[in-house]
Parts: C-alpha cells; sequence; structure tokens
C-alpha cells in the first residue's frame, strides 16, 4: 500500500503547560496555541509535534523522539549548551554527545520528562 502522506507527528505530555511552552521556545522552536490545551511545535517548517496539557508521570517519562540534525552535532551541541536550560528550567538534563558505531547523538530532558535524542547516523 502507498500512502500519501504529508508528515507524521507525536503527542507529549507537559508537567507545567506554560513551563514546556517556555522551554520550547527558548530552545528555539515556535509554538502555535490551537487551544487552551494544546500547542503545535514547530521544529522547522515541515516537521512539527503536538504539547498537551496533560501529564502521566509514567507516560512523559518514557515518551522520547529522536531529531536527526545536519553533519554538524558538536556545534548544534554548543549551541544548546549555552541555552543553560538545566538552570532555567527544574528536572532539564542535557548529556554529553555519545559517539557509537551507528552514529553519535546527545541526550536533553524536557520539564516533563521526555527524553530528545539528538544525532546524525553514519
Amino acid at each position: 500500500m502507498i500512502h500519501p502522506a504529508k508528515s507524521i507527528r507525536t503527542f507529549i505530555g507537559s508537567k507545567s503547560y506554560n513551563e514546556s511552552i517556555r522551554f520550547y521556545q527558548v530552545l528555539g522552536f515556535e509554538v502555535k496555541s490551537l487551544d487552551t490545551k494544546m500547542s503545535l511545535v514547530n521544529v522547522t517548517d515541515s516537521l512539527a509535534f503536538y504539547l498537551q496539557d496533560a501529564y502521566e508521570k509514567s507516560w512523559c517519562e518514557n515518551s522520547m523522539i529522536f531529531l536527526e540534525v545536519e553533519d554538524d552535532l558538536e556545534s548544534y551541541w554548543e549551541a544548546i549548551k549555552v541555552l543553560g536550560l538545566p538552570d532555567k528550567f527544574p528536572g532539564t538534563k542535557l548529556s554529553s554527545i555519545k559517539y557509537k558505531d551507528w552514529g553519535n547523538e546527545f541526550f536533553l530532558h524536557d520539564p516533563a520528562g521526555v527524553l530528545w535524542h539528538f544525532g546524525v547516523f553514519n
């Protein structure tokens, strides 16, 4: 079967909706309110996800998103590091870059515990 798809978007929760909105704005994503309990978060013009005013600890802390970036992961990591997200948003964590056989990645936990993987494939 051929799927005439244009995009695929995940839904993620937030422990504090307004704090998560600010977190993603500081990260450089564009947040568009859809209603009082949901926003569309644009990473780029063609990459987006939905942020909900909904929190279930086990759901949020088991949600993961992998964002594949261009080749220069080190510069991207440096750009995120200088934002000081762990100092501005309690509960957020930024790892160092992990170099693996398949490629390289680093991790960022958002304020609700959603785990972001930022990486490049070999």
